[in-house]
C-alpha cells in the first residue's frame, strides 16, 4: 500500500494542546462542584496487623472533612487473585487490618485544601504489630516455585535433549546474570478526580486501559458498569505503570460518594515506589553450547523473579529466547520468588527487556570464547522457522537489521582484543546485541462520524500515553476517507467510546488501526451509496484470526554502541549508539523514531543507572525519589544516538501491516552497552547496573590489569 498520509513524519496533532496547557491530565480536571483533596497515609511496616488507629487529632485539624481507615471504609468487593483480565479485578482499599507490604494505604485524609489534608495526614497514628516478612530476593530464592497463574507449558519449555546437547558442545557458557528492581517513574504520577451525580460516578484517572479500569472500579464499588464513566484523555507517561487501577482511583471515588462532592487524590513520587507496581528483580542462568564453528547445539535460559506474595506476577524473561536463535536442544524455565513486597507488574517490554540483558551478554561471552565476531555468531544461528513452535515467521528481518546496522555503525573497526583501543585516559570499545519483541494484536472497535463539511470525528476508548495515538489515528482516517489530517478530530479515553485493548504490550496501534480501518471502510460504503456527506456514522470491529497460530510474529532490531571507560575511576560514558529496527509498516516515522530512541535511552539506563534498592529489614524501597533512583540526564546521552527503521509490511500482523514499536527499542539496548564495556576494558559485569565500583573490582583481577 503506497504511503500518502500513513507513515509520514507528521507533527503530533495534540502537540499544540500539550505545549499550551490545553491538554488536561487527570489531576488537572476541573470538577463541577467544590473540589476536596485527599492524601493517602501508608504503612510503615512491611508485614503485620493494624492494632489500632488514632485519628482524633487529624479530624480536629483545620479544613479536614474526613478520615477514612479500615474501621469506617465503605464495603467493597473482595480482591480476586486470578482472572482473565487481571487489570479488571476488584481492587478494594482499607478493608482489612492486615498489612501486606511497606507503603500500603492505611488511611485517607480529605480536606478543603491539599495543604490541610497533607498536614492532617501526618497526625494520623496507626499502631501495628509487625511480623517477620520475606524481603530479601537472594535469601528467599530457595522458596522459588512455578507460577500458579501460568500454565506449565507456558512457564517452561523443552525441545530435544538439552543436557546431551550441552555436553556435546565444543565451547560452553554457563553464566548467571542479575537485574534489579526498576520503577516506572513517569512524569505524571497516578492521579484521580472522582465526582458523583446521584448514583453515577465520573472519574478522571491516569489509566492506560480504560475498559479494564471501568470494570475494576465498578466491580470494586459494587455498582453497575453503566453507572461509571472513566475518562483518561491524556496520560503523562505510563510504561505499564498505569495498567492497573490503584488506590488513588478507588479512594477518591469512595470519599467523593461519602462527602457528596468531588475529590482529588494524587500519589506522591515517593508513594509511587510502593503503592504502584514495579519491575521485578531477576536472577537468570543462561547456558549456551556451540560446536567449533559457532553453531549452537544447546541453549537454556532459567529465570527466577520476585513476585508479591499477595498478588502473583511473572517476569517472562525467557520467553523471547524461545525464538531468537536456532539450536536443536532447548530449555526455558520461569520460577517466582514470593516476597512480602509491593506488587510487581508489567514494565516497558516486560520480560524481554531484562531477558535480553542476560542472553545477549551470554552470546557475547560465547563469541569471545570462540574467538568469533559477535555479529557473525548471531548470523550463524539464524533460524529458518520458529525453533520451538516449528511454524514460519510472519516476517523476519533480523539479519537485515544486523547487517545494515553494522555497516552504518562501522562495526568492522571494532578492536578484536579488549582493552586495546585508547583515547587518553579512556578505554574505548564497541558492543552489539540483537533485539526481539513479540508482536501482539487484540480485539478492538472504533466509531467514525462525518458531518456536512466532511469533517471526521474518530472515537475509541484507547489512550495515548505519549506515544502518538491521536496522530496515527488521524493519519489512518484521513488517508482511508481521503480528507486532510486537519479535518480529523480524534477523541480518546472515554469508557463510553467503542472498546479497545488500551495502551500496553505494544498492541495498541495495530489493534486499533485495524478497527478504525473497518469503520472507515463502512463509512466509505455509505458515502459511495449516496448517503452523504452529512452526519454519517459507522462502526468497525477487528480481531486477530488464526494467523497468530499459523505464524510466529515478532519485531526485530540490532543495537550497536560505543563506550569509553575511565581507566582510573571505572566511569562509563556512552559515546554513540545506533539501533536498526524492523517493525513492519511504520504509521508515523517521527513518533515511531521517538519511541525507539526513548526505548534505547531506557536501555542505557538499565545498563548503567537504574536500581531500586530494598531494605531487607523492613521491605521498603529506600531510594524512592529521583535523587536516589538514578536515570539518565542529558549529559549521559550523546547527540549521536539514532534509530533507523527498515521498510516493511507484515500482512499477518494487521491489515495495515504494522507491528509494535513502543517496547522494541529497549530490547537488547542495555546488553549492547554491557558488551561494549567488556570490549573497552575487559571487565565482564553480570550484575546490572554496571557501576564504577563493579568495573574497579574487575580491574583488580591480575589478568585484567595486564590488559589495561
Amino acid at each position: 500500500m503506497p504511503d500518502s498520509v500513513i507513515g509520514q513524519p507528521l507533527d503530533r496533532v495534540d502537540g499544540k494542546a500539550k505545549v499550551t496547557g490545553a491538554a488536561r491530565y487527570a489531576g488537572d480536571t476541573q470538577a463541577t462542584g467544590r473540589l476536596a483533596f485527599g492524601v493517602i497515609v501508608t504503612s510503615t511496616i512491611g508485614q503485620g496487623t493494624i492494632s489500632g488507629t488514632d485519628t482524633a487529632a487529624a479530624k480536629r485539624a483545620p479544613g479536614v472533612l474526613m478520615v477514612m481507615t479500615h474501621e469506617n471504609a465503605p464495603r467493597q468487593a473482595a480482591f480476586k487473585h486470578a482472572g482473565e483480565d487481571r487489570h479488571a479485578r476488584p481492587k478494594p482499599q482499607l478493608t482489612e487490618r492486615v498489612v501486606h507490604h511497606h507503603g500500603e494505604p492505611v488511611a485517607l485524609v480529605v480536606a478543603e485544601t491539599f495543604e490541610q489534608a497533607n498536614a492532617a495526614a501526618r497526625m494520623v497514628k496507626v499502631s501495628c504489630k509487625a511480623e517477620p516478612g520475606l524481603y530479601d530476593f537472594n535469601d528467599a530464592k530457595r522458596l522459588a516455585r512455578t507460577p500458579r497463574e501460568i500454565e506449565e507449558s507456558k512457564a517452561h519449555s523443552k525441545v530435544g535433549d538439552f543436557d546431551k546437547g550441552f555436553a556435546q558442545g565444543a565451547v560452553k557458557i554457563d553464566a548467571t546474570y542479575s537485574t534489579p528492581y526498576q520503577n516506572h517513574n513517569p512524569m505524571e504520577p497516578p492521579a484521580s478526580v472522582a465526582e458523583w451525580s446521584g448514583e453515577k460516578l465520573t472519574i478522571h484517572s491516569a489509566v492506560q486501559l480504560v475498559h479494564s479500569a471501568h470494570q475494576s472500579i465498578a466491580d470494586t464499588l459494587k455498582i453497575p458498569p453503566r453507572n461509571v464513566e472513566v475518562v483518561s484523555e491524556y496520560i503523562g507517561g505510563g510504561f505499564g505503570g498505569k495498567l492497573p487501577v490503584y488506590a488513588d482511583a478507588i479512594l477518591a471515588a469512595l470519599a467523593a460518594r461519602e462527602l457528596k462532592r468531588p475529590v482529588k487524590v494524587v500519589m506522591t513520587r515517593q508513594q509511587m515506589f510502593e503503592m504502584a507496581a514495579h519491575r521485578a528483580a531477576t536472577l537468570q542462568r543462561v547456558r549456551l553450547a556451540a560446536d567449533g564453528e559457532g553453531k549452537l547445539t544447546a541453549i537454556a535460559h532459567e529465570v527466577w523473579s520476585q513476585s508479591a506474595r499477595m498478588d502473583e506476577y511473572t517476569e517472562s524473561a525467557a520467553s523471547s529466547t524461545r525464538a531468537i536463535y536456532a539450536a536443536p536442544n532447548r530449555l526455558t524455565r520461569h520460577l517466582i520468588v514470593p516476597l512480602d513486597l509491593p506488587v510487581a507488574d508489567s514494565m516497558r517490554a516486560p520480560g524481554d527487556a531484562v531477558g535480553q540483558l542476560a542472553v545477549e551478554q551470554a552470546m557475547d561471552e560465547l563469541a569471545d570464547k570462540l574467538n568469533l565476531d559477535p555479529l557473525e555468531l548471531r548470523l550463524r544461528n539464524e533460524p529458518a522457522e520458529d525453533p520451538e513452535k516449528n511454524i514460519p515467521f510472519s516476517t523476519r528481518s533480523l539479519v537485515a537489521c544486523l547487517k545494515d546496522g553494522a555497516e552504518r555503525f562501522g562495526w568492522s573497526h571494532r578492536a578484536r582484543t579488549p582493552g586495546t583501543m585508547k583515547d587518553g585516559q579512556w578505554l574505548v570499545g564497541m558492543g552489539m546485541a540483537t533485539a526481539i519483541r513479540p508482536n501482539f494484536r487484540r480485539p478492538a472497535s472504533a466509531r467514525v462520524h462525518m458531518d456536512e463539511r466532511r469533517h471526521l470525528t474518530v472515537e475509541m476508548d484507547m489512550t495515548d500515553v505519549g506515544t502518538g495515538s491521536y496522530t496515527i489515528f488521524a493519519q489512518v482516517a484521513a488517508e482511508l476517507l481521503e480528507v486532510p489530517v486537519e479535518d480529523v478530530t480524534v477523541q480518546l479515553g472515554h469508557s463510553g467510546y467503542p472498546k479497545t485493548p488500551g495502551s500496553g504490550g505494544s498492541f495498541g496501534a495495530a489493534s486499533c488501526t485495524s478497527a478504525l480501518r473497518e469503520a472507515c471502510i463502512a463509512l466509505k460504503a455509505k458515502l459511495d451509496a449516496g448517503q452523504g456527506p452529512g452526519n454519517l456514522s459507522a462502526e468497525g470491529k477487528s480481531e486477530p484470526g488464526d494467523e497468530y497460530k499459523k505464524f510466529s510474529q515478532y519485531s526485530y532490531g540490532a543495537n550497536f554502541a560505543e563506550v569509553a571507560v575511565d581507566a582510573t575511576t571505572g566511569e562509563v560514558r556512552l559515546r554513540r549508539m545506533l539501533g536498526v529496527f524492523d517493525a513492519g509498516r511504520i504509521l508515523n516515522a517521527k513518533t515511531a523514531r521517538s519511541q525507539l530512541i526513548g526505548g534505547m535511552i531506557w536501555g542505557v539506563s538499565s545498563a548503567l543507572h537504574e536500581a531500586g534498592i530494598v531494605d531487607p529489614r523492613f521491605g521498603s524501597f529506600v531510594n524512592n525519589d529521583l535523587a536516589g533512583y538514578h536515570v539518565p540526564v542529558h549529559a549521559d546521552i550523546p547527540a549521536s544516538l539514532d534509530a533507523v527503521m527498515l521498510a516493511g509490511f507484515d500482512d499477518k500482523s494487521s491489515p495495515l501491516g504494522s507491528k509494535g514499536v513502543g517496547e522494541l527499542g529497549i530490547c537488547g539496548a542495555g546488553a549492547a552497552i554491557a558488551n561494549a564495556v567488556f570490549n573497552a576494558c575487559g571487565v565482564r559485569v553480570r550484575d546490572y547496573p554496571i557501576t564504577p565500583d563493579k568495573i574497579l573490582n574487575g580491574f583488580l583481577r591480575p589478568n585484567l590489569a595486564q590488559q589495561r
